[in-house]
C-alpha cells in the first residue's frame, strides 16, 4: 500500500514538473494551403519538444503575430485581400477569440509591433509603402487608425515598409524599398517623422527588418537583397553605422534573401535568417562597441526560413520554414552562442513563431 502510495506521488510530481516545463508557442501562416490560421503549440523549455498542434483561430493570411505587453491580446496582420489588423483576447485553454478587426490603410500588412505601455500598435503595409498607427483601448480592441504615414514620393522607387517598432517615444521604421531607415519623434501625443534616413545605405541593400539592444544604443538591420547586417550606434547628433557584415557562409555563391533577426537575452549573440542559403547565420556582438563578428552558420533543416525566435528560457531557438512547412528547434550553447539541431515538427505554411 505504501509503494502503490509512494508511486502516486512520484507520477503526480513529474505530471505537474512536465507542465510547469510547457510553455505556448503561437504560430503565424499563410492560409493558401492547407493552413487555416494563427495555432498553437506546447513548447518544453527542458527538452526542446514541440507537441499538440491546436488551431487557436480561423483567420486569414495572419502572416506576423504579436502580443500587448501583458499578454492578454494578440495582434495578427491579415496579409490578404482585405488588408486588416486583427485584435484577439487569450483565452483560457489559450485559444484565441476575435475582438475587432480595423483596416491597414495599405496592401500587404507584413508585420505589427506594440509599444511597451499596450497602448499604441503600428502596422507597416509592404504593398503599399506606408505605416499605420493605432490607439488601442483597455479590453484591448484597436481604434481606427490615428496617424497614416506614406513613405511613396511621386517619381522615385515605390516604398516597401517592411518593419517598425517603438522605443519608448520613438518609432524607427525600416523601408525596403527607399533603402532608409526611418525615425518618428512623439510629440504631444502625435508621431512625427524626421526627413531623412538616419543613416546613408548605399546600393540597394533592402533594409527588412532590425532590433535594438535594450538600452536603444545600438541597432542591427537585417538586408533582405544584400545578405548583410548593417550595424548603427546611436550618437550625441544621431546615428553611424559602425559595422556591415555579411550573413552568408563564404563558400555560398546561390542566391539567397535574409528575413529575421534577434539579439540573445544577455545581448552577446545576434541572429539573422537566410532564405536560400536556408540557414541561421550566428554572430559574437561586443557589448562595448556594439560590432558583431560571424562565428556560425547552420542549415535549418527546411526550405525558406523566414521568421525565427528565442524562447523564454533563451536555450532554444526555433525557426519557422516556410516552403518545407516545418519548425525546426535549435539547442543554444549558452557560452558560445553557437547552435546545434534537435528535431523538427511539421506546421502548415508557418512564417512567424511567438512565445
Amino acid at each position: 500500500m505504501k509503494a502503490k502510495y509512494f508511486t502516486l506521488i512520484l507520477l503526480s510530481f513529474f505530471f505537474i514538473n512536465c507542465k510547469s516545463q510547457n510553455t505556448t508557442l503561437y504560430v503565424g501562416t499563410y492560409t493558401k494551403g492547407e493552413s487555416k490560421g494563427i495555432y498553437k503549440l506546447d513548447f518544453n523549455t527542458k527538452t526542446g519538444k514541440l507537441s499538440n498542434k491546436v488551431l487557436a483561430v480561423n483567420t486569414q493570411n495572419p502572416s506576423f503575430i504579436t502580443f500587448s505587453p501583458n499578454k492578454k491580446y494578440l495582434y495578427a496582420v491579415g496579409e490578404g485581400e482585405t488588408s486588416l489588423i486583427s485584435a484577439f483576447k487569450l483565452k483560457e485553454n489559450g485559444t484565441l477569440e476575435l475582438i475587432n478587426a480595423k483596416s491597414s490603410n495599405g496592401k500587404g500588412p507584413c508585420h505589427v509591433s506594440t509599444n511597451l505601455t499596450g497602448d499604441k500598435a503600428v502596422v507597416s503595409n509592404y504593398g503599399g509603402g506606408s505605416i499605420s498607427i493605432y490607439n488601442i483601448n483597455a479590453d484591448g480592441s484597436l481604434n481606427k487608425a490615428s496617424q497614416i504615414f506614406n513613405h511613396n514620393k511621386e517619381g522615385e522607387k515605390p516604398a516597401r515598409a517592411h518593419s517598425a517598432q517603438f522605443f519608448k517615444d520613438e518609432l524607427f521604421v525600416s523601408d525596403l524599398g527607399r533603402n532608409s531607415m526611418y525615425q518618428y519623434k512623439l510629440i504631444d501625443d502625435d508621431y512625427q517623422i524626421e526627413s531623412k534616413s538616419i543613416i546613408n545605405i548605399e546600393g540597394n541593400p533592402g533594409p527588412r527588418h532590425f532590433t535594438m539592444s535594450k538600452n536603444g544604443d545600438f541597432m542591427y538591420i537585417i538586408n533582405e537583397y544584400g545578405s548583410s547586417i548593417t550595424s548603427i550606434k546611436r550618437t550625441s547628433s544621431g546615428f553611424t553605422s559602425i559595422d556591415q557584415d555579411s550573413t552568408l557562409d563564404k563558400n555560398y555563391t546561390g542566391k539567397n534573401k535574409c528575413a529575421d533577426i534577434h539579439l540573445s537575452k544577455d545581448e552577446r549573440f545576434l541572429y539573422g535568417s537566410n532564405r536560400g542559403e536556408n540557414s541561421i547565420a550566428i554572430f559574437k556582438r561586443n557589448t562595448d562597441t556594439g560590432k558583431i563578428n560571424k562565428i556560425q552558420n547552420i542549415a535549418v533543416h527546411g526550405d525558406w526560413p523566414r521568421n525565427f525566435t528565442l524562447d523564454p528560457s533563451g536555450k532554444f531557438l526555433l525557426v519557422a520554414n516556410k516552403k518545407s512547412e516545418n519548425i525546426s528547434v535549435f539547442q543554444i550553447n549558452t557560452p558560445t552562442g553557437k547552435l546545434s539541431f534537435l528535431h523538427d515538427i511539421k506546421v502548415p505554411t508557418p512564417v512567424c513563431l511567438l512565445f
